[in-house]
């Protein structure tokens, strides 16, 4: 019975102790960088190039298949909508 009054004391004892040392802050802390993290520019770069890697990981897997790559795909499509105007 003592056993289980030690592993509690320890347990409250770990829990408080953890507690305490999340609350603290280090005192002097500052922004790194004053303005806003993400400017407009910076989410238009950041789209881009997603958009350009999952055009490629489309392609290696339609490669991979042994299909056309999606771009020569959609140049085929145009040339074929714009001879059939109907």
């Amino acid at each position: 019975m003592e056993f289980v009054v030690y592993i509690g004391c320890a347990l409250l004892l770990a829990l408080v102790l953890i507690l305490s040392v999340g609350r603290r802050r280090p005192q002097g802390t500052r922004l790194l960088a004053d303005g806003p993290l993400h400017t407009e520019a910076a989410d238009a770069e950041i789209e881009a190039v997603d958009i350009d890697q999952m055009i490629e990981a489309l392609g290696e897997r339609r490669r991979l298949a042994g299909r056309p790559e999606i771009g020569d795909e959609l140049a085929r499509q145009a040339l074929r909508d714009s001879a059939d105007p109907g």
